[in-house]
């Protein structure tokens, strides 16, 4: 055995793991959590909706306190197949008939969303009465998340869609609970 060689191993295996250092990837870099902003506060007692009107043919949406119109959205977006009532999930139609706001959600894929109390009872008997379900997650809402402007047309499974600085509105004024009537 040649002398040194224990030596000259051990400086070899650290000259190897020296190289090997520099040559590894930096550590991860941990960005900050991203900042989320707050969800628009819950409706406030000094202007609220006891109704909200859709017409689909009009392609509007009315906010009535009392006896007061104190909202009008026209160019509404409805289902891909507007005309008709839905019948049964699916078939890209926005229901028609009376209604209630029964909850929100504040964390939407499109803004914020409320909540369409769709189908009653009828609703329901009629879509399994031909074997369909008749479907239930309606919504008003805005546009999808990270979309700049508005997606043209008639374009959603069958709830409303409205602008984000519409949906915010909208969020302020109509509590849950409150009625909606949705008209051909």
């Amino acid at each position: 055995m040649v002398r040194g060689a224990p030596l000259l191993r051990a400086l070899t295996i650290l000259a190897v793991a020296a190289l090997a250092a520099c040559t590894q990837a930096p550590p991860p870099v941990v960005a900050p959590p991203p900042v989320v902003a707050p969800a628009p506060t819950a409706p406030t007692l000094q202007e609220t909706a006891s109704l909200v009107r859709i017409r689909k043919g009009a392609r509007i949406l009315e906010v009535w306190s009392g006896p007061r119109r104190v909202l009008l959205v026209s160019g509404i977006q409805l289902g891909r197949d507007p005309i008709g009532p839905k019948r049964f999930e699916g078939d890209g139609r926005t229901p028609e008939g009376r209604y209630r706001i029964d909850w929100r959600n504040p964390h939407s894929a499109y803004h914020l969303s409320l909540h369409i109390s769709y189908p009653d009872a009828s609703q329901t008997l009629a879509a399994r009465a031909n074997g369909r379900s008749a479907g239930g997650m309606i919504m008003i809402h805005g546009q999808p998340n990270g979309y700049q402007g508005r997606v043209a047309g008639d374009w959603t499974d069958g709830c409303i869609a409205v602008s984000d600085a519409e949906i915010e509105t909208l969020w302020n004024l109509v509590p849950d609970g409150s009625t909606l009537e949705i008209l051909p």
